[in-house]
C-alpha cells in the first residue's frame, strides 16, 4: 500500500515481472489455488481472480464485514472465510447443480 493505493504484483518463479493490478480494496488474507487467487479484503469483499491474468473471474461477493481469514479446501469445493465477528462462512464454489 502506498498513498492509499494497493497493488497485486505477479512475477514468475525466476524473480521476472509477470504483471500488476491495481485493487480498490485492501487484501487482509489470500490464498492461492490451482489457477486462482482467492482473496478477502478489510472492506469485507471476497474476490476469486485469475492467476496468469489477475483479472477478476466473477464479481467480488460481499461479506459486509472485514475478513480474516480464508482457506480453500483440499477438493476446491469450498471456500472458507473468517470475519472479524468471528463467524466462518462456508461458499460453495462451482455451478449450483454441484454444490
Amino acid at each position: 500500500s502506498l498513498e492509499d493505493k494497493n497493488a497485486l504484483h505477479l512475477y514468475s518463479v525466476n524473480g521476472k515481472y509477470l504483471g500488476s493490478e491495481t485493487l480498490k480494496e485492501e487484501v487482509s488474507d489470500l490464498c492461492v489455488t490451482g489457477e486462482y487467487i482467492v482473496m478477502g479484503s478489510l472492506q469485507g469483499f471476497l474476490s476469486i481472480r485469475d492467476l496468469y491474468s489477475l483479472s477478476l473471474s466473477i464479481s467480488p461477493l460481499a461479506m459486509r464485514l472485514p475478513i480474516h481469514c480464508i482457506s480453500v479446501t483440499k477438493e476446491y469445493s469450498h471456500i472458507l472465510v473468517g470475519l472479524e465477528d468471528g463467524k466462518l462462512i462456508i461458499v460453495g464454489v462451482g455451478k449450483p447443480a454441484e454444490v
